[in-house]
């Protein structure tokens, strides 16, 4: 039956960035269809430091842990012009919204490898493929997180594991309440959105759930944007 195919009873789910917005979203339905999860935040680990992401995967291991179901969902931006923005910030959006994700990958390799089952999903934008002017260092991460889900799918899909990106639209979370309040640029966004409303962090929940579950075993490589239409042509 289709709903035992959604069933994640027994599967450990580690989502980054899971206490609000879309991650904690996407923790509440993984949880509701069955799955150990696992809650980070900033306080949990710090992604922009290589050495605690390590450090935090080895308390997992030891405390048995390591996720069946991987979702890097945590990531930062900072709206900036391309020629003023500061280097060492464009640094710390490398390390938590791309190489962070590479190192959580390959501390979960080995358990899936070994029970030819995982899912490593991320999420990613929908600045992937219509980058926002002041946000040209973030839609590079990105870009670059779901060029990492597509070479890496191929790899791995013969040892039982899929790889996927889901890309978000406008969703109204706490990051973007403040911009999309604002009595023009707000209207404008919702304007561009073919079907002219936001989304709420519950939208990209079900697209995660079908990717982590036996229901969707045969999606792999996909980027699959969650937009309302926003990045269709025309």
């Amino acid at each position: 039956m289709l709903k035992e195919k959604f069933d994640l009873t027994g599967k450990v789910a580690v989502v980054t960035g899971s206490t609000r917005g879309i991650g904690k979203a996407i923790g509440d339905a993984l949880e509701e269809y069955g799955a150990k999860v696992i809650r980070h935040n900033t306080k949990v680990c710090d992604l922009a430091d290589s050495a605690a992401v390590d450090a935090w995967f080895d308390k997992l291991e030891a405390e048995g842990n390591l996720p069946d179901i991987l979702v890097a969902n945590a990531s930062i931006q900072q709206k900036t012009t391309w020629a003023q923005f500061p280097l060492d910030e464009a640094r710390k959006e490398v390390e938590v919204n791309f190489l962070a994700t590479l190192r959580m990958f390959q501390r979960s390799y080995p358990k899936m490898k070994a029970q030819k089952w995982g899912r490593l999903i991320t999420i990613g934008s929908v600045n992937e493929s219509r980058p926002h002017p002041d946000m040209c260092v973030y839609a590079a991460t990105k870009s670059a997180q779901e060029n990492l889900v597509r070479g890496l799918a191929r790899q791995l899909a013969p040892e039982g594991i899929t790889v996927n990106n889901v890309a978000p639209g406008v969703f109204y979370t706490d990051r973007n309440k403040e911009c999309l309040a604002d009595p023009v640029y707000g209207p404008k966004v919702t304007a561009a959105i073919p079907m002219h409303i936001y989304a709420d962090p519950e939208d990209a929940a079900g697209t995660v759930l079908l990717l982590a579950s036996d229901a969707g075993r045969y999606i792999t490589g996909a980027s699959i944007k969650v937009d309302g239409g926003l990045s269709l042509p025309g």
